[in-house]
């Protein structure tokens, strides 16, 4: 069996890659690490957790002697590391938080990755799941491209971009094998509702408002995230060592105009008067460093390796209101607590 560690499988993004691996691939056995922080939940992957080549293990990626010794144990042949502390919001009140986790953390893994293969890298891949905002902001026109110079404009998207950068000096120092994908603005199941899409649905749900951040204009390009567990499934397997690959969705939206299209769906979907959930929206605050607009050119991708969206904004919004309906259980469990105690800190 190929041993493949999955960091932050437990969360939203990663619970999506670590399921389509474990169901697709009988004879690789997925290591699971994930701290288990407020955005990671074991209930993601109740549906697999007892599949025979899973294995879930609790643990800190900046914890070096800890991973020193799981490496040591299961000498894991690739990673595809995707742990990662993701919210801008939460980086503005906290950014050491996040040059801790996605810094430190992922030289932690790169130096346990070098160490225990010795330069023995004959089949072995160090694949980093990064992000958009590595690149800064656009105007009204352009797309970023993997050529992009970054400027990032977060502690956030900083972070992401030091660890990015460490990642490929690994590679020209070391040999180290890596690929790196940068990605759109996810949405779907098992998003933690501190993003926009499943904060406004679970908002919705109970009548509250709609923070919408200064005049809404701000742009985004959105992908589902099974579509993103795919691109990353091939990127995985077909991608070229060294490379860099860009994941959108081909699908920009103004956050208003988004939000008015999910209230729409929304009230369709609750019975609800036409018009009736856009009376919640609320303009706030803008928050510091607001980057006006992120668009994706996937073209790479797409042509290397034929990947490309298989759903229409629309449709794959449609998807993510119907399934946190049926599972309100699951956004009740994950919205006490801790979490009350952030969003009323942020939004009040």
């Amino acid at each position: 069996m190929l041993n493949i560690l999955i960091t932050g499988g437990s969360g939203f993004i990663g619970s999506h890659v670590v399921r389509l691996f474990v169901e697709k691939y009988p004879n690789y056995h997925i290591y699971n690490l994930d701290s288990l922080t407020y955005a990671g939940n074991l209930e993601n992957l109740k549906d697999i957790e007892n599949y025979s080549n899973y294995t879930f293990i609790k643990g800190d990626i900046t914890d070096e002697d800890f991973i020193n010794k799981l490496f040591e144990k299961h000498r894991f042949e690739n990673v595809i590391h995707l742990a990662a502390e993701s919210h801008v919001d939460r980086s503005i009140k906290d950014p050491l938080a996040f040059v801790k986790t996605n810094v430190f953390g992922t030289m932690i893994l790169l130096n346990a990755f070098k160490d225990i293969w010795q330069n023995n890298f004959n089949g072995k891949k160090f694949y980093h799941i990064s992000t958009d905002e590595v690149y800064g902001t656009l105007g009204q026109t352009g797309l970023f491209t993997e050529t992009t110079s970054y400027d990032p404009n977060s502690p956030y998207s900083a972070s992401k971009a030091s660890s990015d950068h460490f990642v490929r000096a690994y590679g020209e120092t070391y040999g180290l094998p890596y690929i790196i994908t940068n990605c759109s603005n996810n949405y779907g199941p098992n998003q933690f509702p501190e993003k926009l899409i499943p904060l406004f649905i679970n908002n919705i749900i109970h009548n509250k408002p709609l923070p919408v951040y200064g005049d809404g204009n701000y742009t985004r390009d959105w992908l589902f995230v099974i579509d993103h567990a795919k691109a990353i499934d091939m990127a995985f397997h077909n991608g070229e060592i060294g490379e860099t690959y860009n994941i959108g969705g081909f699908n920009e939206w103004k956050n208003i105009n988004l939000v008015k299209l999910l209230c729409a769906q929304m009230d369709q979907e609750l019975g609800r008067e036409k018009g009736t959930s856009e009376t919640l929206i609320t303009y706030v605050k803008d928050r510091p460093g607001h980057d006006l607009r992120y668009a994706i050119d996937a073209t790479k991708i797409k042509n290397d390796l034929g990947w490309e969206p298989s759903l229409t904004f629309e449709e794959g919004l449609k998807k993510t209101i119907r399934w946190y309906l049926n599972n309100e259980g699951w956004l009740k469990n994950v919205t006490s607590g801790e979490y009350q105690n952030y969003y009323q800190k942020q939004y009040s």
